[in-house]
């Protein structure tokens, strides 16, 4: 019986230091965030698009119109 409280406060010791001393798995990045999900980025395409409107200038994707 001693032996087995022994092996169980053994791993938990072993399961608290790797707890605090392992390697952290929170500390990866989440996900790459590409420019279509990037609210800064869509803020300033909105921009210039609505600034490019007003100023009657043709977009890149508008024809010139000859």
């Amino acid at each position: 019986m001693l032996y087995l409280l022994a092996i169980v406060g053994a791993l938990t010791i072993a399961v608290l230091l790797w707890k605090a001393f392992g390697p952290d798995l929170r500390s990866r990045p989440s996900r790459v965030i590409g420019p279509d999900d990037d609210p800064d980025f869509l803020w300033k395409v909105d921009r210039e698009f609505r600034r490019r409107s007003a100023d009657g200038n043709p977009g890149p994707d508008q024809d010139p119109g000859d």
